[in-house]
């Protein structure tokens, strides 16, 4: 028996027609010398020659990730690997929700590629407010926004997470910063919640800072690893600094480091909440 169909219109406890069964996705993609990537809905289709996102109905055993990427595609011809997934926020309607996923494409060439699409442009996220935009696309933008050009580094004090957890690592240092590695490899491809805000998750850039007999750990997909020659706290107040319109977490339990990071506007992860989701994949 087939699942039934996601394309249908699906009322929400507020009394407005949402299209698709399982809910709906868009892909909010971000070129920072372009601005962001907007399409002119064709006149036929709900709510017409209006201006919004590229994106479309759930499909069953879809993830919204997955949704959004394959409606920008057959959209405006921008494939998945032109881009890179950042953030996803979600905007629940009760019986009806819609996922807005937010990525990097620098360069990506986009063009109608459907009849759905009348036009598609890149516009200045500052302009975005002065065009005839759908209902829901226009209420949601302002928290949009604030999040365009921004990304999660998830920056990780290995010394500190390593030894949260009493698994016999002190016999094999440099062996057990690489396991760490790998697994935050598969974080950064599986994602995480915003500590602060349920209904957003993010695709975070990973930065491992590394010491001791474990400074000559490599980089692995998904993960930076830097080394400390000498003192790693310092090292991670370094990173920390660096980083520019971004979220920053630091995993760490150290309480003067965590001081130290917290001044400059950085928010901690506890080891113990990192390695439950570390746990989880």
């Amino acid at each position: 028996m087939s699942p039934p169909s996601a394309s249908v219109f699906v009322r929400c406890s507020g009394g407005h027609l949402h299209w698709g069964r399982y809910g709906a996705a868009g892909l909010l993609l971000v070129d920072p010398a372009r601005g962001v990537l907007l399409q002119r809905r064709a006149w036929w289709v709900h709510h017409g020659r209006t201006w919004a996102l590229p994106g479309g109905a759930i499909e069953a055993g879809e993830t919204a990730v997955t949704a959004a990427a394959r409606e920008a595609f057959e959209e405006t011809s921008v494939p998945a690997e032109a881009f890179r997934t950042v953030s996803a926020s979600v905007v629940d309607h009760g019986e009806w929700s819609y996922t807005t996923v937010l990525a990097l494409a620098e360069g990506a060439e986009a063009r109608v590629a459907n009849t759905e699409s009348a036009e598609v442009r890149w516009v200045d996220p500052d302009d975005v407010p002065g065009y005839p935009l759908h209902r829901d696309f226009a209420a949601a933008w302002p928290d949009l926004r604030d999040r365009v050009g921004r990304e999660l580094v998830l920056v990780v004090d290995a010394a500190n997470v390593v030894g949260s957890r009493p698994d016999g690592w002190w016999r094999d240092r440099h062996g057990a910063a690489e396991r760490l590695r790998d697994q935050l490899g598969k974080l950064a491809e599986a994602g995480l919640p915003d500590p602060d805000d349920a209904a957003v998750s993010w695709w975070p850039r990973i930065v491992l800072v590394v010491e001791g007999q474990a400074k000559h750990v490599t980089g692995a997909p998904g993960v930076e690893v830097v080394a400390a020659e000498t003192d790693g706290d310092s090292k991670i107040v370094e990173v920390v600094a660096q980083q520019q319109r971004a979220k920053v977490l630091v995993a760490t339990a150290d309480r003067e480091l965590k001081r130290r990071v917290e001044a400059l506007g950085a928010s901690i992860l506890g080891p113990g909440t990192l390695r439950r989701q570390l746990d989880k994949l």
